[in-house]
């Protein structure tokens, strides 16, 4: 995989309904906050849900992606040890009803049309409002709520997410995520190298700093 970037950022591939995301931008943070410069985030969306999505956005559990109730409660059992690990709090542990789409798609918006900060705070909004206070990221209310919040107009939001051009833009970037051979997140990407999965903070200097 190789990922042309400046020093100062880090790409991170990720799915705001994976637990494992949420703990791994906490680990990102535990990182930056040991940086003079910390590098930002340069975000890429990727999809979850694409194989058990419904057209309205519901979850069709009945579509079978190898995920079991096992798997589910592995899940589990390793998100608690890396909320233990990391000194994360969080309400929800696996989110399987949820769509991330529309959050998603919101968020690209953001990023290519607000100033980096305005997207961070919308983009840690969002995190938080799923994995902190298990609202639905899906709704449309909520992605208002949140997007206002960050000094983002509501009718903004509603009109990316009914941009069906937008839309498609967002697909392609899954699709280009999969040909960089991205295949679960989060995934960091930096000068070329990767790490994938919520590592702990001394592998994120590690990847960035080569030490």
């Amino acid at each position: 995989m190789s990922e042309s970037q400046s020093s100062q950022r880090i790409t991170i591939y990720s799915d705001y309904v994976c637990p494992f995301c949420y703990l791994g931008r906490e680990s990102l943070r535990q990182y930056q906050t040991r940086r003079e410069t910390a590098p930002e985030v340069d975000w890429r969306p990727f999809d979850l849900r694409s194989g058990k999505r419904n057209a309205d956005g519901s979850i069709d559990h009945s579509v079978d992606d190898g995920k079991d109730d096992d798997y589910y409660e592995q899940a589990k059992e390793n998100v608690r040890r890396l909320q233990e690990q990391y000194g994360v709090e969080m309400d929800v542990e696996i989110a399987t009803d949820i769509d991330s789409l529309p959050a998603q798609v919101v968020s690209y918006f953001l990023k290519g049309h607000t100033d980096y900060e305005t997207w961070l705070a919308f983009d840690e909004a969002v995190f938080d409002a799923l994995w902190q206070d298990g609202r639905d990221i899906g709704e449309t209310a909520v992605l208002v709520d949140l997007a206002t919040e960050v000094g983002v107009d509501a009718e903004t939001v509603r009109s990316a997410l009914d941009d069906e051009s937008l839309r498609e833009e967002v697909r392609q970037q899954f699709t280009a995520a999969q040909q960089a051979g991205v295949t679960g997140v989060p995934t960091f990407v930096y000068d070329g190298h990767a790490a994938r999965g919520a590592v702990p903070s001394d592998h994120l200097e590690r990847l960035v700093e080569g030490v």
